[in-house]
């Protein structure tokens, strides 16, 4: 500053500089001020406090699937249908065969339901199952279908060019019966990396290439006509036994070949979200190790185009095992447990629902 320029001169060719308006500082841009972040709100709850549920949206409804006792390893095979118009909840017919860790999908207003665990009568297991299911929701009713190839639990289904593609998972590792009861808390099951492709026009599977990273408790979504594998639990398919990554894998129906995409920025399993507008929303999520146990409130956007991640406003309610999807713009969030499993007597199931808005523009 010059000796001869007063401090009330500096200060008044600063507020001038201000006035410049979009010429900003020292001739460097404006930036104008942050759209405001979207915001969490609660919705109406589920009629029933569950975990281990699903979510997948047919037109303006989501349908809510699934649930499990954790105590007794008892699936309770729910069906809620939510009326984002109507604000409603409505409780429609139960799963024909119940499970918990389904894998589903929608594909020309219906809905597909593919494996999944159920408890034989005597002990307390998962037991890997093959059903498949179409459920319609106009008439609520449910169809068998062909059989998967093999049975498996904690699954993901993605449709993509009228085929669903049914991915990863666990089963037994009993020999020669992959769908023998896995007993809680032991290591009798393997995680898989099976890719196999479902066509409702011929009622018929295919399989294709395996995933890289066997996985189950993760997130697979579709953008641009490629399938995403995002997060999930390696090693063992009960929290107690596993490990977590952040590996994303890309998957190209076309050419039915995998590639790497990246990391996360969040090492978690057990989350959920889904797609909008070409990026993909992880959600929540569960961790645990020998000094910990936890669930995730963490939200973060993936656009496979750029390779970005972005963090969003955190739930409101920490949880993991939440059923989720997209009505338009919002993604819906419901249900789930806010503590991580495992723990005897300790069961955290809850039914709060929250719903954030996307910008569409």
């Amino acid at each position: 500053m010059s000796a001869n320029l007063t401090r009330r001169d500096f200060l008044t060719g600063m507020s001038a500089i201000g006035g410049l308006g979009t010429l900003g500082l020292l001739g460097m841009p404006a930036f104008s001020r942050a759209a405001e972040p979207p915001k969490w709100t609660m919705a109406p709850p589920m009629p029933k406090a569950s975990g281990e549920l699903v979510g997948v949206a047919v037109g303006d409804n989501m349908f809510v699937m699934a649930g499990l006792d954790d105590e007794e390893f008892a699936p309770w095979g729910l069906v809620y249908r939510y009326d984002n118009n109507s604000k409603i909840w409505t409780t429609m017919r139960p799963m024909a065969v119940p499970a918990h860790h389904i894998a589903v999908t929608a594909l020309g207003g219906k809905i597909y339901v593919f494996g999944g665990f159920t408890r034989p009568p005597s002990i307390k297991a998962w037991q890997p199952i093959a059903n498949s299911w179409e459920y319609d929701p106009q008439n609520d009713t449910w169809k068998a279908l062909a059989p998967l190839p093999r049975p498996r639990g904690s699954a993901q289904a993605v449709a993509v060019g009228g085929k669903i593609y049914v991915i990863g998972g666990a089963c037994s590792n009993a020999r020669g019966d992959p769908g023998a009861a896995i007993p809680r808390g032991t290591n009798a099951h393997i995680v898989i990396g099976d890719v196999d492709e479902y066509n409702p026009a011929t009622n018929s599977w295919r399989p294709c290439t395996p995933m890289p990273t066997a996985r189950n408790h993760f997130l697979a979504a579709e953008s641009g006509g490629k399938i995403y594998a995002i997060n999930g639990r390696i090693g063992a398919v009960f929290v107690t036994m596993s490990d977590v990554i952040d590996v994303v894998e890309e998957y190209d129906p076309a050419t039915d070949r995998w590639s790497l995409k990246g990391r996360t920025p969040t090492n978690r399993a057990d989350v959920s979200g889904g797609a909008y507008n070409g990026k993909i929303y992880v959600a929540g999520g569960e961790y645990q190790d020998t000094k910990r146990k936890m669930t995730f409130w963490a939200v973060e956007s993936f656009d496979p185009a750029s390779n970005n991640w972005e963090a969003l406003p955190r739930l409101q309610v920490a949880r993991h095992g939440f059923a989720a999807a997209f009505i338009g713009n919002q993604l819906h969030i419901a249900g789930g447990s806010f503590q991580s499993d495992g723990m005897p007597g300790a069961a955290s199931p809850i039914s709060s629902h929250e719903v954030l808005a996307m910008a569409t523009g």
